[in-house]
């Protein structure tokens, strides 16, 4: 237990950052929308593209190299595909994360006068000082604590809603219905940002490098695959603890959850007082905020990370990962691409990642059969390379996700 403490990093890295629009957004919305059945959905998004993220710290655990210089090795091909990937999530992952905890800000310190991106540009400099000041150590170090206060506000939070039991309305309500237009469309989002996107098993994969760096001892496979499980389990919980709380708050009441940042956070946070007490807003408040506070740190640091290996490897001769200050530049930049995002698309979420998502439906299938070609490749001795049962599991997710994509295209089309 003590190694595996000292060994918290990557895993719990991936559940800040994946504990963000995906579960404070469409989690609750799930829950409010059409009430428990959304258990299922949840747990098979998370069960069937666990493979994909576990094949990020198996091959870097395992080689020291990261998974973007797998996919090298596999053709430059491949690298094309994540480089393109890449390159849409730097253009609109940050901005939606950045809004929606921009809204939560002005919730909170009731500064709503200053607009969402005024937030977002304070927002931008503050995280990226603490990226490019206090580097990995100090991100890991601070999320600790950011996750036991988060999980503990939502455990009391659920229990306490399950306790005061559902909206009076909620038995003689007619549950919309699911299978047509509206409901799969929703039911692709969920399940194509729970409990995030595939392409973050690249930024798994360069934590694991970097906490590599930090440890004086290399840990082995199965303390790494540990430390990632506890992250990756506290995710799935967290998505139905926000579920839950969605369903037995307003499951029946007929209300719809805004997609502007700032009065969705307004909602949301009215959403835990209700149930607990006006007493507890402050508290819920910065709970919330710290939630996406912390997913905008590690997505921002994930993805100015993962765009230094992109460029590294597409311009090798150039050796601009080496390069000193590369990081701190990259940290900057990504602040400034998507500050200009979002001061052209507004607080509006849903324009802001559409475009993401169209390609991570697209793409995700593809990039899971890539971290199983790269895991099971010349690189990886055969004892460390995925046995038959997490073999089955990965097709199977490529089969499911690749369902979704397809009738997601065909929705587009239509």
């Amino acid at each position: 237990m003590k190694a595996l403490l000292k060994a918290l990093g990557p895993g719990l890295l991936f559940a800040s950052m994946a504990i963000g629009t995906s579960h404070l957004v469409l989690s609750t919305k799930a829950g409010a929308q059409y009430g428990w059945i959304m258990v299922i959905p949840i747990l098979l998004a998370n069960l069937f593209k666990y493979p994909f993220f576990e094949f990020g710290i198996r091959y870097t655990t395992v080689t020291e190299k990261s998974l973007i210089e797998g996919y090298t090795n596999l053709g430059k091909t491949y690298l094309y595909i994540y480089a393109f990937v890449t390159l849409i999530s730097t253009f609109t992952i940050l901005a939606a994360l950045y809004v929606v905890t921009a809204g939560l800000f002005m919730n909170l310190f009731d500064v709503t006068s200053l607009g969402a991106g005024t937030i977002s540009l304070g927002l931008f400099v503050f995280i990226s000082l603490i990226l490019i000041i206090g580097k990995y150590r100090f991100l890991e170090n601070s999320l600790k604590a950011v996750i036991t206060v988060l999980f503990v506000a939502l455990l009391v939070t659920t229990v306490m809603v399950l306790q005061k039991g559902p909206v009076p309305d909620s038995a003689s309500y007619q549950r919309p219905e699911i299978f047509n237009e509206v409901g799969i469309l929703f039911l692709i989002g969920l399940v194509g940002w729970m409990p995030t996107a595939v392409e973050a098993s690249g930024w798994v994969s360069l934590w694991g490098m970097e906490n590599l760096k930090t440890m004086k001892n290399k840990p082995s496979l199965k303390l790494a695959l540990q430390e990632f499980n506890v992250g990756y389990t506290l995710t799935a919980v967290l998505a139905l603890f926000f579920m839950v709380i969605g369903w037995m708050t307003l499951y029946g009441t007929g209300t719809e959850l805004s997609g502007n940042a700032v009065v969705f956070a307004d909602q949301l946070v009215n959403l835990f007082t209700t149930h607990i007490g006006s007493w507890a807003y402050f508290f819920i408040a910065v709970a919330a905020f710290a939630t996406m506070f912390s997913t905008c740190m590690t997505a921002h640091d994930a993805i100015s990370r993962v765009s230094l290996d992109v460029l590294q490897k597409l311009y090798p001769k150039r050796n601009i990962y080496n390069r000193k200050h590369a990081f701190a530049l990259m940290v900057i930049v990504m602040a400034w691409i998507n500050f200009i995002v979002i001061s052209l698309f507004s607080a509006n979420m849903g324009d802001l990642v559409g475009l993401a998502t169209f390609v991570s439906f697209v793409f995700a299938p593809l990039l899971g059969w890539m971290n199983l070609k790269t895991v099971t490749g010349k690189d990886v001795p055969k004892e460390h390379q995925p046995k038959i049962g997490l073999k089955v599991l990965t097709y199977s997710g490529m089969v499911f996700l690749s369902l979704f994509a397809l009738y997601y295209c065909w929705e587009l089309m239509m």
